[in-house]
Order: C-alpha cells, then structure tokens, then sequence
C-alpha cells in the first residue's frame, strides 16, 4: 500500500490548508479616534516641516541657539554674541549648500 494522501493517489489536486491566523476582517480592524488622527497628522506636519529633506539645518539651528543661549547665561559681551550668531547660521547654510552640491554631482555646462 501506498503512504499517499487518499487526494495524491486519486489525482485530484491537494486541499487547501487552513489558514493559521485568520484574516483580519474590517469590523475587527481598531480605527483609531479623530483625537489620535489630528496629533498623529499634526506630528506628521511638524516633522515635516522642521526636518524635511535636510535634519542637519534642524540640528545645527539648535546648536547656534544653544550656543547663542549658553553665551548669554554665562553673561558674554552681547557685541561678541550679536556678531557669533549670524556666522555660526552663515556657515551653517554654506554647509548644508555644500552637503547638497556633493549629492547632485558635478554640473555639465550647457550644450550649444
């Protein structure tokens, strides 16, 4: 005798297995409360916003504000911080252009 399934031996095609998890079905699905929609939408914009495509302007803004902070709390001459911030954005941007540049690769000049 044969240790077949009875379906091989008949040549009929195999039955389908069970599923072990069922398939979730729309009623069992949580949706989530308008309250958890709006703060998830509203962290979403943020993030967006604030990070973006370039997270370094997001952390180098934050450092020269706490560079800016820190020399205010330990009473630096406002002439030197005054002066420090606008070059501490000033190299923050040339940075972040140069960052960019390096990622579009060198330009081609036009074909005549």
């Amino acid at each position: 005798m044969s240790k077949l399934p009875d379906d091989r031996r008949t040549g009929e095609p195999p039955a389908p297995t069970p599923s072990l998890v069922p398939a979730p079905t729309p009623s069992l699905v949580p949706t989530p409360s308008p309250i958890r929609r709006y703060g998830a939408a509203f962290g979403r914009f943020w993030w967006e916003f604030l990070v973006g495509d370039t997270p370094e302007l997001l952390i180098g803004g934050v450092l020269v504000v706490g560079v800016g902070a820190l020399f205010a709390h330990h009473g630096v001459a406002r002439v030197v911080t005054v002066t420090i911030m606008p070059v501490l954005v000033i190299a923050l941007l040339v940075v972040s252009v140069r960052r960019a540049q390096r990622a579009v690769g060198p330009r081609r000049p036009p074909k005549s």
